[in-house]
Parts: C-alpha cells; sequence; structure tokens
C-alpha cells in the first residue's frame, strides 16, 4: 500500500491570494497570519503558485524565508511549472467526462512546457464548454489521476515530496 494512502490530513479551505501581489513585500507575510487568525489547528504552511516564467530556483528561497519569518510551522514553497493546470494536463486521461472534458481527450507528451494551460484545457472541453478556473480546478484537484500527473510532471512530484515532508514534520511534533 502507498504510504500516502494512509495520511489523515484535513485541508483548510485555501488562502488565495494574487500571484502578483504575494511575491509583494509583506503580502505573503498578511496571507500567513491572516491564514492562522481564520483557520483552527493549522499545523502547516503550504504556498503554491505558477511559475509563469519566472525561475522557481531563485523564488523559493526568498519566499520561504519569508514564510519562516511570519511563522514557526513547517513550511513548503512550490511552484508549478508554468501552471497548476498543467498538473490536470498530465492526468487528462482521468479528467475524460468531467466538467466539459471530452471522452477522447489525451495527455500532452510534456505538459509542463505549455504556456497556457487553462487554455489547452478549453481545447480538450465540449463545444461550447471553456475551463472556468474557480469552478473546474477544486473539481479537477479532487479527482485528477495523482500517479499521472507525477509521470509526466516534474513540480508535481517536487509538490508531492514537500507535502511528504510538511506531514513528517507535523508527525515528528
Amino acid at each position: 500500500m502507498d504510504q500516502r494512502q494512509a495520511w489523515h490530513i484535513k485541508v483548510a479551505c485555501p488562502f488565495l491570494v494574487s500571484r502578483k501581489k504575494v511575491v509583494k513585500p509583506g503580502e505573503l507575510e498578511r496571507a500567513i497570519e491572516q491564514t492562522l487568525r481564520n483557520r483552527e489547528n493549522v499545523r502547516a504552511i503550504l504556498v503554491l503558485l505558477d511559475a509563469d516564467k519566472d525561475k522557481p530556483e531563485e523564488l523559493i528561497p526568498k519566499l520561504l524565508q519569508r514564510c519562516q519569518k511570519a511563522t514557526s510551522l513547517p513550511t513548503a514553497v512550490v511552484f508549478a511549472r508554468k501552471e497548476f493546470e498543467a498538473w490536470f494536463l498530465g492526468a487528462k486521461e482521468s479528467l475524460r467526462g468531467l466538467r466539459g472534458i471530452r471522452k477522447d481527450a489525451v495527455a500532452p507528451d510534456d505538459p509542463e512546457t505549455i504556456q497556457g494551460a487553462k487554455e489547452r484545457l478549453s481545447e480538450n472541453m465540449i463545444p461550447g464548454r471553456g475551463y472556468i478556473e474557480t469552478d473546474d480546478q477544486p473539481a479537477f484537484a479532487a479527482v485528477f489521476d495523482l500517479e499521472k500527473a507525477q509521470a509526466r510532471c516534474r513540480s508535481f512530484n517536487k509538490f508531492l515530496r514537500e507535502v511528504e515532508r510538511l506531514v513528517a514534520e507535523m508527525q515528528n511534533d
């Protein structure tokens, strides 16, 4: 049995901050403070951002340092390469028939190289239906095939490693 199947983690409602805003000084810290104030029993912080055209290797240490100044909780910062939706593209077969994804939709060879993953998801939907981030993202995230995304998306692997590390840190508390 995959060790992850044994996790019993309650994920709080995400605190959404625009990508452009969260990288500004003070905004990430404000978001962490508000998250801790508005949610009970928070035991770790995970910041997940679209990389867009940025270089995560340059931003992650800076953002992680800011997180660690804002809280003593275990923290992680992960960038989805290009866009979070690339992970859905990597597991597209598992989304067939859901929220308008065509039943013949096939994952591209290298989904994380696609600029415009949201638009690509729309192209894989039935006529008259397009990807709506606020509605479709939570629905897709709840059911997409993690193994397919893991096999096709390096940044998703990084995300899983960071979640595993946070879980281990929480279990050691």
